[in-house]
């Protein structure tokens, strides 16, 4: 996930896996593949969730996407090869992940990739439902994304995302970094001899990062906790929401 342009930012830094301060890591699948969110999630998870009909438009949004392996390996693990009404939007800022996304993408006429940042301009977002006829996202993925826009717009820029996700979609599936990535975050660029992030000293949401998440989604954007598929290798959890 990237919140900023990184065109300042020199080739060297980029390639140095702890100067990523808006989360758009060059080799994040290498470190952290797609299996260790995927060995968790059901691969009947759609059809749960009522989203198998041949002839009925399924979207799905992947927020923050890097370099789309995540994006790719989630649908074809979800998708049977036989559903050709599920279709996929995969996001980042950083364009060159992106381009890379794009390059690489095998089902390019089910799976998109857009440069967009999600704390800002998101009419491509309105225009793709309205291209397929929905007004919501059926399932949107927020996987490993809340810290960076929390460390970088801080505590207001961390609710806007989840109650602006809340409000397009009918499931969120969320997985937020907990408080301890959020130091180590913050330790990786001192050590790189950067400045801090604007706002790590002055967030007032702290701690229990997972449940700050719940705990907003449901008192304020009409969404409930329906599962939680365990934590991850990284001990994050997987949570899922639904619209009310």
């Amino acid at each position: 996930m990237a919140t900023c342009s990184t065109n300042s930012e020199t080739v060297n830094e980029i390639n140095d896996p702890g100067a990523a301060p808006y989360g758009n890591f060059i080799n994040y699948y290498t470190f952290n593949p797609p299996e260790n969110r995927l060995s968790l999630i059901p691969v009947t998870l759609l059809q749960d969730l009522g989203y198998n009909d041949h002839h009925q438009t399924t979207l799905l949004l992947d927020v923050g996407c890097n370099s789309g392996e995540l994006s790719v390996a989630f649908y074809k693990h979800l998708v049977p090869s036989d559903l050709r009404t599920v279709h996929l939007l995969g996001f980042d800022l950083d364009e060159s992940l992106i381009e890379r996304a794009q390059q690489t993408n095998p089902l390019p006429g089910s799976i998109s990739f857009i440069p967009l940042d999600i704390t800002a301009d998101t009419r491509q977002l309105q225009d793709y439902l309205r291209h397929h006829g929905c007004s919501h996202f059926h399932l949107c993925l927020c996987l490993a994304v809340t810290m960076w826009v929390h460390l970088n717009h801080g505590d207001s820029g961390l609710l806007q995302l989840l109650s602006h996700l809340a409000s397009i979609s009918d499931h969120l599936l969320l997985e937020a970094q907990p408080w301890k990535c959020y130091r180590s975050a913050a330790r990786r660029l001192r050590k790189l001899g950067r400045s801090d992030f604007d706002h790590f000293k002055t967030l007032k949401i702290r701690g229990d990062m997972a449940e700050h998440a719940r705990e907003h989604l449901e008192r304020h954007c009409d969404m409930e906790l329906i599962q939680s598929f365990g934590s991850t290798t990284w001990d994050r959890k997987l949570l899922l929401f639904r619209r009310r």
